[in-house]
């Protein structure tokens, strides 16, 4: 793995851990989700920053990391940066609730891996 790609997850990784510290700052509450803007923007701004990110790694890396879904990762930052009044609030909560940890292991791992 190049040294770029190990960067670009390290930031990534600090974008999920974000996320899950904006959950517990909210008390990783559903109905604090719903009815906070604070909660769920700063959610969102991560997202779209993991997006980004994904958008820079390698296509060698992504091809070699199948198992995270790169595509879908786009297409949530396109949402979120172009689309923001049409964010359905419901998938954003589930994958920062199932998905981000995933992606936490994963970075962690392959970071440990190549360090």
């Amino acid at each position: 793995m190049n040294s770029k790609d190990m960067d670009i997850l390290c930031h990534v990784l600090d974008y999920c851990e974000q996320i899950n510290e904006t959950k517990n700052e909210f008390e990783n509450s559903k109905k604090q989700f719903s009815e906070s803007t604070t909660f769920r923007n700063a959610v969102c701004l991560c997202l779209l920053q993991i997006g980004e990110l994904s958008l820079i790694l390698s296509e060698e890396f992504k091809e070699s990391n199948p198992e995270i879904q790169w595509r879908e990762i786009k297409l949530l930052r396109n949402i979120v940066a172009h689309r923001y009044g049409q964010i359905d609030y419901d998938i954003i909560w589930e994958i920062c609730s199932t998905d981000i940890s995933e992606m936490i292991e994963f970075c962690t791992k392959i970071i440990n891996k190549h360090s």
